[in-house]
Protein backbone atom coordinates (compact mmCIF):
# COMPACT_ATOMS: atom_id res chain seq x y z
CA UNK A 1 0.00 0.00 0.00
CA UNK A 2 1.00 3.61 -0.55
CA UNK A 3 3.67 2.85 -3.11
CA UNK A 4 4.10 2.36 -6.82
CA UNK A 5 1.24 2.22 -9.29
CA UNK A 6 -2.22 3.13 -8.10
CA UNK A 7 -1.20 5.65 -5.44
CA UNK A 8 -4.03 8.04 -4.67
CA UNK A 9 -4.57 10.80 -7.19
CA UNK A 10 -5.45 14.34 -6.22
CA UNK A 11 -7.06 15.29 -9.53
CA UNK A 12 -10.27 17.30 -10.18
CA UNK A 13 -12.57 14.28 -9.81
CA UNK A 14 -10.94 13.27 -6.54
CA UNK A 15 -11.31 16.80 -5.16
CA UNK A 16 -15.04 16.81 -5.97
CA UNK A 17 -15.47 13.38 -4.38
CA UNK A 18 -13.58 14.49 -1.25
CA UNK A 19 -15.86 17.51 -0.78
CA UNK A 20 -18.92 15.31 -1.27
CA UNK A 21 -17.73 12.73 1.27
CA UNK A 22 -16.83 15.40 3.85
CA UNK A 23 -20.33 16.85 3.62
CA UNK A 24 -22.04 13.46 3.85
CA UNK A 25 -21.09 12.42 7.39
CA UNK A 26 -19.46 13.55 10.60
CA UNK A 27 -15.69 13.10 10.49
CA UNK A 28 -13.47 12.31 13.43
CA UNK A 29 -11.21 15.24 12.57
CA UNK A 30 -11.03 17.99 9.96
CA UNK A 31 -7.71 19.82 9.47
CA UNK A 32 -7.66 23.46 8.40
CA UNK A 33 -4.48 24.28 6.47
CA UNK A 34 -2.61 22.42 3.73
CA UNK A 35 0.97 23.32 4.58
CA UNK A 36 3.53 20.92 6.00
CA UNK A 37 2.00 20.84 9.49
CA UNK A 38 -1.58 20.43 8.29
CA UNK A 39 -0.53 17.70 5.85
CA UNK A 40 1.40 16.03 8.66
CA UNK A 41 -1.64 16.17 10.96
CA UNK A 42 -3.88 14.64 8.27
CA UNK A 43 -1.41 11.81 7.65
CA UNK A 44 -0.91 11.16 11.36
CA UNK A 45 -4.66 11.14 12.03
CA UNK A 46 -5.66 8.90 9.13
CA UNK A 47 -2.91 6.37 9.88
CA UNK A 48 -4.26 6.12 13.42
CA UNK A 49 -7.59 5.02 11.96
CA UNK A 50 -9.41 8.36 12.24
CA UNK A 51 -11.87 9.48 9.57
CA UNK A 52 -9.97 12.56 8.39
CA UNK A 53 -10.58 15.54 6.12
CA UNK A 54 -8.34 18.48 5.15
CA UNK A 55 -9.25 21.79 3.55
CA UNK A 56 -6.89 24.47 2.25
CA UNK A 57 -8.01 27.91 1.07
CA UNK A 58 -5.31 28.21 -1.59
CA UNK A 59 -3.00 25.63 -3.14
CA UNK A 60 -1.17 23.06 -1.04
CA UNK A 61 1.97 24.55 0.55
CA UNK A 62 1.18 27.94 -0.96
CA UNK A 63 2.33 29.80 2.17
CA UNK A 64 5.43 29.24 4.29
CA UNK A 65 5.80 25.59 3.24
CA UNK A 66 6.86 26.40 -0.32
CA UNK A 67 9.13 29.33 0.55
CA UNK A 68 11.63 27.89 3.03
CA UNK A 69 15.37 27.41 2.66
CA UNK A 70 14.46 23.86 1.55
CA UNK A 71 16.70 22.34 4.22
CA UNK A 72 16.03 19.41 6.53
CA UNK A 73 18.38 20.26 9.37
CA UNK A 74 18.87 20.49 13.10
CA UNK A 75 19.86 24.13 13.13
CA UNK A 76 23.48 24.72 14.08
CA UNK A 77 22.61 28.13 15.54
CA UNK A 78 20.30 26.52 18.09
CA UNK A 79 23.36 24.79 19.58
CA UNK A 80 24.80 28.23 20.34
CA UNK A 81 21.55 28.98 22.15
CA UNK A 82 22.09 25.72 24.11
CA UNK A 83 18.80 24.35 22.78
CA UNK A 84 20.17 20.81 22.59
CA UNK A 85 16.81 19.04 22.76
CA UNK A 86 15.40 20.94 19.76
CA UNK A 87 18.53 20.11 17.74
CA UNK A 88 18.50 16.44 18.77
CA UNK A 89 14.81 16.10 17.89
CA UNK A 90 15.30 17.76 14.49
CA UNK A 91 18.34 15.62 13.64
CA UNK A 92 16.46 12.44 14.53
CA UNK A 93 13.71 13.55 12.17
CA UNK A 94 16.37 14.21 9.50
CA UNK A 95 17.57 10.61 9.83
CA UNK A 96 14.01 9.27 9.53
CA UNK A 97 13.25 11.35 6.43
CA UNK A 98 16.50 10.46 4.68
CA UNK A 99 16.41 6.75 5.33
CA UNK A 100 12.86 5.60 5.87
CA UNK A 101 10.08 8.10 5.17
CA UNK A 102 11.16 9.89 1.98
CA UNK A 103 14.55 8.79 0.58
CA UNK A 104 13.32 9.82 -2.90
CA UNK A 105 12.65 13.42 -1.83
CA UNK A 106 15.22 14.17 0.89
CA UNK A 107 18.93 13.93 0.13
CA UNK A 108 22.22 14.82 1.83
CA UNK A 109 23.93 18.12 1.03
CA UNK A 110 27.42 19.31 2.13
CA UNK A 111 28.20 22.72 3.63
CA UNK A 112 31.49 24.52 4.14
CA UNK A 113 31.81 26.71 7.23
CA UNK A 114 34.65 29.21 6.54
CA UNK A 115 36.68 30.18 9.63
CA UNK A 116 37.86 33.76 10.03
CA UNK A 117 39.86 33.69 13.30
CA UNK A 118 43.17 31.87 13.72
CA UNK A 119 43.11 30.61 17.30
CA UNK A 120 39.80 30.13 19.07
CA UNK A 121 37.31 29.61 16.21
CA UNK A 122 38.38 26.18 14.91
CA UNK A 123 38.10 24.39 18.28
CA UNK A 124 34.86 26.26 19.05
CA UNK A 125 33.17 25.49 15.70
CA UNK A 126 34.71 22.02 15.58
CA UNK A 127 33.27 21.13 18.99
CA UNK A 128 29.85 22.41 17.94
CA UNK A 129 29.80 20.44 14.69
CA UNK A 130 31.07 17.31 16.47
CA UNK A 131 28.18 17.62 18.93
CA UNK A 132 25.83 18.20 15.97
CA UNK A 133 27.04 14.94 14.40
CA UNK A 134 26.67 13.07 17.67
CA UNK A 135 23.12 14.32 18.24
CA UNK A 136 22.25 13.09 14.74
CA UNK A 137 22.16 9.44 15.74
CA UNK A 138 18.52 8.37 16.09
CA UNK A 139 17.48 5.18 17.84
CA UNK A 140 17.93 2.34 15.37
CA UNK A 141 19.12 4.66 12.59
CA UNK A 142 22.44 6.09 11.50
CA UNK A 143 22.79 9.81 10.77
CA UNK A 144 22.22 9.20 7.08
CA UNK A 145 24.91 11.75 6.19
CA UNK A 146 28.75 11.71 6.38
CA UNK A 147 30.53 13.12 9.41
CA UNK A 148 32.24 16.51 9.49
CA UNK A 149 35.88 17.15 8.61
CA UNK A 150 38.38 19.96 9.18
CA UNK A 151 40.00 21.60 6.16
CA UNK A 152 42.94 23.91 5.67
CA UNK A 153 42.39 27.00 3.57
CA UNK A 154 44.03 25.42 0.52
CA UNK A 155 41.88 22.26 0.76
CA UNK A 156 38.76 24.36 1.24
CA UNK A 157 39.64 26.38 -1.87
CA UNK A 158 39.87 23.17 -3.90
CA UNK A 159 36.27 22.44 -2.92
CA UNK A 160 35.09 26.04 -3.23
CA UNK A 161 37.33 28.03 -5.60
CA UNK A 162 34.73 30.82 -5.56
CA UNK A 163 35.75 31.84 -2.04
CA UNK A 164 37.94 34.90 -1.63
CA UNK A 165 41.27 33.67 -0.22
CA UNK A 166 41.58 36.67 2.09
CA UNK A 167 38.10 36.14 3.56
CA UNK A 168 38.89 33.05 5.64
CA UNK A 169 41.67 31.09 7.32
CA UNK A 170 40.36 27.54 7.03
CA UNK A 171 37.06 25.68 7.13
CA UNK A 172 34.95 22.90 8.57
CA UNK A 173 32.75 20.85 6.26
CA UNK A 174 29.62 19.15 7.55
CA UNK A 175 26.48 17.62 6.03
CA UNK A 176 22.77 18.26 6.32
CA UNK A 177 19.86 17.46 3.99
CA UNK A 178 17.55 19.25 1.59
CA UNK A 179 14.09 18.82 0.09
CA UNK A 180 11.74 20.46 -2.37
CA UNK A 181 9.44 21.70 0.37
CA UNK A 182 6.22 22.16 -1.66
CA UNK A 183 6.68 18.84 -3.41
CA UNK A 184 7.14 17.06 -0.08
CA UNK A 185 3.86 18.49 1.26
CA UNK A 186 1.97 17.40 -1.85
CA UNK A 187 3.41 13.86 -1.63
CA UNK A 188 2.45 13.71 2.04
CA UNK A 189 -1.13 14.64 1.16
CA UNK A 190 -1.22 11.99 -1.56
CA UNK A 191 -0.06 9.51 1.07
CA UNK A 192 -2.81 10.64 3.45
CA UNK A 193 -5.36 10.26 0.64
CA UNK A 194 -4.00 6.77 -0.07
CA UNK A 195 -4.88 5.81 3.48
CA UNK A 196 -8.35 7.31 3.17
CA UNK A 197 -8.11 11.04 4.01
CA UNK A 198 -10.39 13.44 2.11
CA UNK A 199 -8.35 16.34 0.74
CA UNK A 200 -9.64 19.52 -0.95
CA UNK A 201 -7.59 22.59 -2.01
CA UNK A 202 -9.17 25.96 -2.87
CA UNK A 203 -11.70 25.34 -0.09
CA UNK A 204 -11.79 28.14 2.48
CA UNK A 205 -13.08 27.98 6.05
CA UNK A 206 -15.48 30.91 6.43
CA UNK A 207 -16.91 30.00 9.83
CA UNK A 208 -17.11 27.43 12.59
CA UNK A 209 -20.08 25.26 13.55
CA UNK A 210 -20.98 25.43 17.24
CA UNK A 211 -23.15 23.56 19.69
CA UNK A 212 -23.03 25.85 22.70
CA UNK A 213 -19.38 26.28 23.61
CA UNK A 214 -18.23 23.29 21.59
CA UNK A 215 -16.84 23.53 18.04
CA UNK A 216 -18.53 20.82 15.95
CA UNK A 217 -17.10 21.50 12.49
CA UNK A 218 -16.50 24.18 9.88
CA UNK A 219 -18.41 26.01 7.20
CA UNK A 220 -16.41 26.12 3.98
CA UNK A 221 -16.69 27.79 0.61
CA UNK A 222 -15.52 26.06 -2.56
CA UNK A 223 -13.63 28.98 -4.07
CA UNK A 224 -13.82 27.44 -7.55
CA UNK A 225 -17.63 27.21 -7.63
CA UNK A 226 -18.70 29.60 -4.85
CA UNK A 227 -20.79 26.85 -3.21
CA UNK A 228 -20.81 26.63 0.58
CA UNK A 229 -21.19 23.51 2.69
CA UNK A 230 -20.85 22.35 6.26
CA UNK A 231 -18.26 19.81 7.36
CA UNK A 232 -19.08 18.28 10.71
CA UNK A 233 -16.28 16.79 12.79
CA UNK A 234 -15.75 15.74 16.38
CA UNK A 235 -12.47 17.68 16.40
CA UNK A 236 -11.13 20.55 14.29
CA UNK A 237 -7.39 21.21 14.02
CA UNK A 238 -6.19 24.71 13.10
CA UNK A 239 -2.81 24.29 11.38
CA UNK A 240 -2.68 27.55 9.46
CA UNK A 241 0.77 28.88 10.41
CA UNK A 242 0.94 32.66 10.08
CA UNK A 243 -2.87 32.75 9.71
CA UNK A 244 -3.35 31.18 13.18
CA UNK A 245 -4.61 34.39 14.78
CA UNK A 246 -7.04 35.01 11.88
CA UNK A 247 -8.64 31.60 12.31
CA UNK A 248 -8.82 32.11 16.08
CA UNK A 249 -10.82 35.29 15.44
CA UNK A 250 -13.43 33.26 13.53
CA UNK A 251 -14.03 31.18 16.66
CA UNK A 252 -14.46 34.30 18.79
CA UNK A 253 -12.89 35.17 22.11
CA UNK A 254 -9.23 35.57 22.95
CA UNK A 255 -6.84 33.07 21.46
CA UNK A 256 -4.33 31.08 23.46
CA UNK A 257 -1.68 31.16 20.75
CA UNK A 258 -0.22 34.27 19.14
CA UNK A 259 2.01 34.10 16.09
CA UNK A 260 4.34 36.76 14.75
CA UNK A 261 5.38 36.65 11.09
CA UNK A 262 9.07 36.96 10.24
CA UNK A 263 9.96 37.48 6.58
CA UNK A 264 12.78 35.51 5.00
CA UNK A 265 13.77 36.02 1.37
CA UNK A 266 15.94 33.87 -0.90
CA UNK A 267 17.71 34.49 -4.19
CA UNK A 268 18.21 31.89 -6.91
CA UNK A 269 21.28 32.21 -9.14
CA UNK A 270 22.71 29.93 -11.87
CA UNK A 271 25.18 27.28 -10.74
CA UNK A 272 27.98 28.70 -12.89
CA UNK A 273 27.93 32.03 -11.01
CA UNK A 274 29.50 30.44 -7.91
CA UNK A 275 32.30 27.95 -8.57
CA UNK A 276 31.95 25.43 -5.74
CA UNK A 277 31.40 21.70 -5.16
CA UNK A 278 29.77 22.32 -1.79
CA UNK A 279 27.23 24.55 -0.13
CA UNK A 280 28.48 27.35 2.11
CA UNK A 281 27.23 28.64 5.46
CA UNK A 282 28.21 32.09 6.73
CA UNK A 283 27.62 33.95 9.98
CA UNK A 284 25.77 37.25 9.83
CA UNK A 285 25.17 39.79 12.59
CA UNK A 286 21.66 38.37 13.12
CA UNK A 287 21.70 34.74 12.07
CA UNK A 288 23.33 32.63 9.36
CA UNK A 289 23.42 32.83 5.58
CA UNK A 290 23.27 29.72 3.38
CA UNK A 291 24.48 29.19 -0.17
CA UNK A 292 22.63 25.98 -1.03
CA UNK A 293 23.15 23.73 -4.08
CA UNK A 294 19.87 23.40 -5.98
CA UNK A 295 20.16 21.41 -9.22
CA UNK A 296 21.59 23.77 -11.83
CA UNK A 297 21.25 26.68 -9.41
CA UNK A 298 22.18 28.04 -6.00
CA UNK A 299 19.74 29.27 -3.38
CA UNK A 300 21.13 32.16 -1.30
CA UNK A 301 19.28 33.04 1.90
CA UNK A 302 17.90 34.10 4.19
CA UNK A 303 16.80 37.34 5.85
CA UNK A 304 14.90 37.64 9.14
CA UNK A 305 12.72 40.74 9.47
CA UNK A 306 9.42 41.50 11.19
CA UNK A 307 6.44 41.52 8.77
CA UNK A 308 2.97 42.97 9.40
CA UNK A 309 1.70 43.38 5.82
CA UNK A 310 -0.01 40.95 3.41
CA UNK A 311 0.46 37.34 4.54
CA UNK A 312 -0.48 35.65 1.28
CA UNK A 313 2.15 37.30 -0.89
CA UNK A 314 5.01 38.73 1.19
CA UNK A 315 7.12 40.95 -1.03
CA UNK A 316 10.89 41.12 -1.30
CA UNK A 317 12.25 44.66 -1.52
CA UNK A 318 15.43 46.01 -3.07
CA UNK A 319 16.85 46.34 0.45
CA UNK A 320 16.27 42.61 1.10
CA UNK A 321 18.02 41.62 -2.10
CA UNK A 322 20.94 43.98 -1.54
CA UNK A 323 21.35 42.64 2.02
CA UNK A 324 21.86 39.10 0.75
CA UNK A 325 24.12 40.15 -2.11
CA UNK A 326 26.30 42.26 0.21
CA UNK A 327 26.74 39.43 2.70
CA UNK A 328 27.50 36.69 0.20
CA UNK A 329 29.82 38.95 -1.82
CA UNK A 330 31.93 39.53 1.28
CA UNK A 331 33.40 36.03 0.77
CA UNK A 332 33.20 35.58 -3.02
CA UNK A 333 36.15 36.34 -5.28
CA UNK A 334 33.74 37.18 -8.15
CA UNK A 335 30.82 39.17 -6.70
CA UNK A 336 27.23 38.49 -7.66
CA UNK A 337 25.18 41.33 -9.12
CA UNK A 338 21.43 41.83 -9.43
CA UNK A 339 21.75 40.73 -13.06
CA UNK A 340 22.83 37.28 -11.85
CA UNK A 341 19.57 36.77 -9.94
CA UNK A 342 17.19 34.40 -11.75
CA UNK A 343 14.53 34.19 -9.07
CA UNK A 344 13.50 35.70 -5.76
CA UNK A 345 11.02 34.29 -3.28
CA UNK A 346 9.81 35.48 0.11
CA UNK A 347 8.19 33.48 2.89
CA UNK A 348 6.93 34.07 6.41
CA UNK A 349 8.02 32.08 9.45
CA UNK A 350 5.26 31.56 12.04
CA UNK A 351 7.07 32.43 15.27
CA UNK A 352 5.47 32.12 18.67
CA UNK A 353 4.78 35.59 20.00
CA UNK A 354 6.03 37.12 23.20
CA UNK A 355 9.51 35.82 23.95
CA UNK A 356 11.62 38.49 22.31
CA UNK A 357 11.30 41.72 20.38
CA UNK A 358 13.75 40.37 17.79
CA UNK A 359 12.20 37.86 15.37
CA UNK A 360 15.47 35.95 15.06
CA UNK A 361 15.24 35.15 18.79
CA UNK A 362 11.57 34.19 18.91
CA UNK A 363 10.83 30.52 19.60
CA UNK A 364 10.93 27.94 16.80
CA UNK A 365 9.48 25.37 19.20
CA UNK A 366 5.83 24.55 18.80
CA UNK A 367 2.81 24.69 21.04
CA UNK A 368 -0.50 22.81 21.02
CA UNK A 369 -3.59 24.32 22.67
CA UNK A 370 -7.21 23.24 23.17
CA UNK A 371 -8.83 26.70 23.60
CA UNK A 372 -12.44 25.48 23.41
CA UNK A 373 -13.92 21.97 23.29
CA UNK A 374 -13.65 20.50 19.80
CA UNK A 375 -10.82 22.77 18.61
CA UNK A 376 -7.07 22.05 18.64
CA UNK A 377 -4.53 24.73 17.69
CA UNK A 378 -0.95 23.95 16.61
CA UNK A 379 1.63 26.63 15.80
CA UNK A 380 5.35 27.42 15.82
CA UNK A 381 8.00 24.82 15.07
CA UNK A 382 10.09 24.35 11.96
CA UNK A 383 9.71 22.39 8.76
CA UNK A 384 12.07 19.60 9.82
CA UNK A 385 10.04 18.74 12.92
CA UNK A 386 6.59 18.82 11.26
CA UNK A 387 6.02 15.12 12.09
CA UNK A 388 6.55 15.69 15.82
CA UNK A 389 4.19 18.68 15.71
CA UNK A 390 1.58 16.61 13.91
CA UNK A 391 1.89 13.77 16.42
CA UNK A 392 1.39 16.16 19.33
CA UNK A 393 -1.64 17.75 17.66
CA UNK A 394 -3.30 14.39 17.02
CA UNK A 395 -2.53 13.34 20.60
CA UNK A 396 -4.60 16.37 21.63
CA UNK A 397 -7.34 15.32 19.18
CA UNK A 398 -7.30 11.83 20.67
CA UNK A 399 -7.73 13.31 24.13
CA UNK A 400 -10.89 15.05 22.94
CA UNK A 401 -12.42 11.96 21.31
CA UNK A 402 -14.50 9.40 23.14
CA UNK A 403 -12.93 6.47 21.31
CA UNK A 404 -9.57 4.85 21.99
CA UNK A 405 -6.99 6.12 19.49
CA UNK A 406 -3.75 4.22 18.74
CA UNK A 407 -0.39 6.01 19.09
CA UNK A 408 1.29 7.72 16.14
CA UNK A 409 2.94 5.43 13.59
CA UNK A 410 4.16 7.96 11.02
CA UNK A 411 7.79 7.24 11.90
CA UNK A 412 7.21 3.94 10.10
CA UNK A 413 5.00 5.12 7.22
CA UNK A 414 6.93 5.86 3.99
CA UNK A 415 5.49 8.50 1.69
CA UNK A 416 4.16 7.43 -1.69
CA UNK A 417 7.05 6.88 -4.07
CA UNK A 418 9.49 5.80 -1.35
CA UNK A 419 9.02 2.04 -1.46
CA UNK A 420 11.07 0.55 -4.28
CA UNK A 421 12.86 3.83 -4.99
CA UNK A 422 16.36 2.52 -4.35
CA UNK A 423 15.83 -0.51 -6.59
CA UNK A 424 14.55 1.73 -9.38
CA UNK A 425 17.49 4.11 -8.91
CA UNK A 426 19.83 1.15 -9.31
CA UNK A 427 17.92 0.21 -12.49
CA UNK A 428 17.84 3.72 -13.94
CA UNK A 429 19.90 2.80 -17.02
CA UNK A 430 17.45 0.00 -17.84
CA UNK A 431 14.55 2.40 -17.31
CA UNK A 432 16.20 4.88 -19.66
CA UNK A 433 16.60 2.22 -22.33
CA UNK A 434 13.01 0.95 -22.08
CA UNK A 435 11.48 4.44 -21.99
CA UNK A 436 13.64 6.02 -24.67
CA UNK A 437 14.57 8.87 -22.30
CA UNK A 438 18.13 9.87 -21.43
CA UNK A 439 19.32 8.50 -18.10
CA UNK A 440 19.65 12.09 -16.80
CA UNK A 441 15.91 12.53 -17.40
CA UNK A 442 15.16 9.30 -15.52
CA UNK A 443 17.29 10.48 -12.58
CA UNK A 444 15.41 13.78 -12.53
CA UNK A 445 12.05 11.96 -12.53
CA UNK A 446 13.10 9.47 -9.86
CA UNK A 447 14.18 12.30 -7.53
CA UNK A 448 10.78 13.97 -7.97
CA UNK A 449 8.40 11.01 -8.12
CA UNK A 450 10.31 8.03 -6.74
CA UNK A 451 8.54 4.77 -7.59
CA UNK A 452 5.57 6.76 -8.96
CA UNK A 453 7.75 7.36 -12.04
CA UNK A 454 5.72 4.64 -13.78
CA UNK A 455 2.68 6.93 -13.76
CA UNK A 456 4.62 9.70 -15.53
CA UNK A 457 6.13 7.26 -18.04
CA UNK A 458 2.66 5.88 -18.74
CA UNK A 459 1.50 9.36 -19.79
CA UNK A 460 4.45 9.53 -22.19
CA UNK A 461 3.69 6.09 -23.57
CA UNK A 462 0.13 7.18 -24.37
CA UNK A 463 1.27 10.52 -25.86
CA UNK A 464 4.94 10.56 -26.99
CA UNK A 465 4.82 14.36 -27.44
CA UNK A 466 4.86 14.61 -23.64
CA UNK A 467 8.44 13.26 -23.63
CA UNK A 468 9.66 16.62 -24.96
CA UNK A 469 10.99 19.24 -22.54
CA UNK A 470 9.16 22.53 -22.16
CA UNK A 471 10.39 25.12 -24.62
CA UNK A 472 12.11 27.59 -22.28
CA UNK A 473 12.41 25.39 -19.18
CA UNK A 474 14.10 22.26 -20.45
CA UNK A 475 14.73 20.75 -17.01
CA UNK A 476 11.04 19.71 -17.04
CA UNK A 477 9.17 17.43 -19.43
CA UNK A 478 5.75 18.28 -20.80
CA UNK A 479 4.44 15.13 -19.09
CA UNK A 480 5.21 16.66 -15.69
CA UNK A 481 2.85 19.56 -16.38
CA UNK A 482 -0.02 17.22 -17.26
CA UNK A 483 0.74 14.96 -14.29
CA UNK A 484 0.60 17.94 -11.91
CA UNK A 485 -3.08 18.38 -12.83
CA UNK A 486 -4.13 14.74 -13.11
CA UNK A 487 -2.39 13.40 -9.99
CA UNK A 488 -0.94 16.21 -7.84
CA UNK A 489 -3.84 18.52 -7.08
CA UNK A 490 -2.76 21.49 -9.21
CA UNK A 491 -5.78 23.61 -10.16
CA UNK A 492 -4.15 26.59 -11.86
CA UNK A 493 -1.13 27.58 -13.93
CA UNK A 494 0.52 29.31 -10.97
CA UNK A 495 0.27 26.10 -8.93
CA UNK A 496 2.27 24.27 -11.57
CA UNK A 497 4.94 26.85 -12.43
CA UNK A 498 5.52 27.91 -8.81
CA UNK A 499 5.08 24.77 -6.69
CA UNK A 500 4.74 21.50 -8.69
CA UNK A 501 7.77 22.69 -10.63
CA UNK A 502 10.09 25.56 -9.69
CA UNK A 503 10.13 27.21 -13.10
CA UNK A 504 9.05 30.56 -11.65
CA UNK A 505 12.31 30.88 -9.69
CA UNK A 506 14.69 28.78 -11.83
CA UNK A 507 14.51 30.80 -15.05
CA UNK A 508 15.35 34.40 -15.82
CA UNK A 509 11.95 34.77 -17.52
CA UNK A 510 10.36 33.43 -14.27
CA UNK A 511 7.96 31.22 -16.16
CA UNK A 512 6.57 33.75 -18.60
CA UNK A 513 8.20 32.08 -21.62
CA UNK A 514 6.50 28.74 -20.90
CA UNK A 515 3.17 29.99 -19.55
CA UNK A 516 1.25 29.55 -22.81
CA UNK A 517 2.58 26.05 -23.51
CA UNK A 518 1.97 24.92 -19.93
CA UNK A 519 -1.57 26.36 -19.86
CA UNK A 520 -2.43 24.54 -23.09
CA UNK A 521 -1.17 21.28 -21.58
CA UNK A 522 -3.30 21.85 -18.47
CA UNK A 523 -6.43 22.67 -20.46
CA UNK A 524 -7.34 19.04 -21.16
CA UNK A 525 -7.18 17.53 -17.67
CA UNK A 526 -8.66 20.66 -16.04
CA UNK A 527 -11.39 21.20 -18.65
CA UNK A 528 -10.36 24.72 -19.69
CA UNK A 529 -11.61 26.42 -22.83
CA UNK A 530 -9.52 28.90 -24.84
CA UNK A 531 -10.80 31.79 -22.75
CA UNK A 532 -9.67 30.15 -19.50
CA UNK A 533 -6.24 29.35 -20.98
CA UNK A 534 -5.87 33.02 -21.91
CA UNK A 535 -7.03 34.09 -18.44
CA UNK A 536 -4.56 31.80 -16.68
CA UNK A 537 -1.64 33.14 -18.73
CA UNK A 538 -2.69 36.75 -18.13
CA UNK A 539 -2.98 36.30 -14.36
CA UNK A 540 0.36 34.53 -14.15
CA UNK A 541 2.06 37.21 -16.26
CA UNK A 542 0.63 39.98 -14.08
CA UNK A 543 1.90 38.19 -10.97
CA UNK A 544 5.45 37.93 -12.34
CA UNK A 545 5.46 41.56 -13.46
CA UNK A 546 4.20 42.74 -10.06
CA UNK A 547 6.88 40.70 -8.26
CA UNK A 548 9.60 42.16 -10.48
CA UNK A 549 8.43 45.71 -9.82
CA UNK A 550 8.08 45.10 -6.08
CA UNK A 551 11.70 43.96 -5.96
CA UNK A 552 12.80 47.40 -7.22
CA UNK A 553 11.19 49.19 -4.26
CA UNK A 554 13.16 50.44 -1.28
CA UNK A 555 10.73 49.61 1.52
CA UNK A 556 8.44 46.77 2.57
CA UNK A 557 5.42 49.07 2.34
CA UNK A 558 6.16 50.10 -1.26
CA UNK A 559 6.97 46.52 -2.30
CA UNK A 560 3.80 45.18 -0.67
CA UNK A 561 1.58 47.77 -2.34
CA UNK A 562 2.88 46.88 -5.80
CA UNK A 563 2.76 43.10 -5.25
CA UNK A 564 -0.88 43.40 -4.18
CA UNK A 565 -1.60 45.05 -7.53
CA UNK A 566 -1.65 41.61 -9.16
CA UNK A 567 -5.02 39.93 -8.47
CA UNK A 568 -5.32 36.25 -7.56
CA UNK A 569 -6.91 33.97 -10.13
CA UNK A 570 -9.12 32.58 -7.35
CA UNK A 571 -9.37 35.20 -4.60
CA UNK A 572 -10.10 34.16 -1.04
CA UNK A 573 -13.12 35.70 0.63
CA UNK A 574 -13.26 37.89 3.73
CA UNK A 575 -15.32 35.85 6.20
CA UNK A 576 -17.67 37.29 8.78
CA UNK A 577 -16.06 37.39 12.22
CA UNK A 578 -17.75 35.59 15.09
Amino acid sequence: MASGMGAARLGPAERAAALERMAARELDVVVVGGGVVGAGVALDAVTRGLDTGLVEARDFASGTSSRSSKLIHGGLRYLEQLNFELVREALQERSLLLQRIAPHLVRPVPFLFPLTHHLWERPYVGAGVALYDMLGFASGLTRGVPGHRHLSRSRALRLAPALKKSAFTGAVQYWDAQVDDARYVMMMLRTAAEYGAHVAPRTQVVGFLREGERVTGVRVRDLESGAEQEIRAQQVVNATGVWTDDIQELVGGRGQIHVRASKGIHLVVPRDRIHSLTGIILRTEKSVLFVIPWGRHWIVGTTDTHWTLDKSHPAASRADIDYLLDHVNAVLSTPLTRDDVEGVYAGLRPLLWGESDETSKLSREHVVAHPVPGLVMIAGGKYTTYRVMARDAVDAVAHGLDQRVPPSCTDRVPLVGAEGYQALWNSRHRLAHSSGLHVARIEHLLQRYGSLIDEVLELIERDPSLARPLNGADDYLRAEIVYAATHEGARHLNDVLTRRTRISIETFHRGQAVAQEAAELLAGPLGWNDEQVKREVEYFTKRVEAERRSQEQDSDQEADAIRLGAPEIVPVVVPDRA
